[in-house]
């Protein structure tokens, strides 16, 4: 398979918005996805950009994405967060996901990170394989723990 990775430019990001719903379908929340398209342009590329993207291109169409963005730890200092790693169905098991995750660890490591994290759906078991076959580990004592933008808006109503 021959694709390029490449950092993403403004004009990727419609693509992007793709493989996002795209995903979403896949894990079972197709109605999930808020962000638009002006989203993505204005947090991505504007004077202080909210994370860094990452896409990978087969004959000038992008077919797979890895979305992070910087943390802190408490306990480490600075980590990346790798938000989404997608590859197009059409493409997966053509070492695009690898070359993406590849990306990524270079991104982290050339920006000093101390740990690079990510979450993965408990049912996907072909995800979770990968992950672990880079040597990547899956703590399964741990809960994701957030507050939706109706229960931020509850919990401010309350103070």
């Amino acid at each position: 398979m021959n694709f390029k990775i490449r950092p993403a430019k403004i004009e990727d990001m419609s693509a992007v918005l793709q493989l996002i719903n795209e995903l979403a379908i896949f894990e079972k929340e197709p109605n999930a996805v808020e962000v638009t398209l002006s989203d993505l342009e204005r947090d991505g590329f504007g004077e202080q950009p909210l994370f860094k993207c990452f896409v990978a291109e087969v004959e000038g169409e992008v077919k797979g994405i890895a979305l992070v963005y910087n943390r802190y730890s408490t306990w480490k200092g600075p980590i990346i967060h790798l938000e989404d790693l997608i590859v197009n169905k059409d493409f997966r098991g053509t070492g695009m996901g690898t070359a993406l995750l590849n990306e990524v660890v270079k991104y982290g490591h050339s920006r000093g990170a101390k740990r690079i994290n990510w979450e993965v759906i408990d049912w996907n078991q072909p995800a979770i394989a990968f992950y672990e076959s880079k040597g990547a580990t899956v703590l399964r004592d741990w809960d994701v723990v957030q507050l939706n933008e109706a229960a931020i808006k509850s919990y401010i109503d309350k103070l």
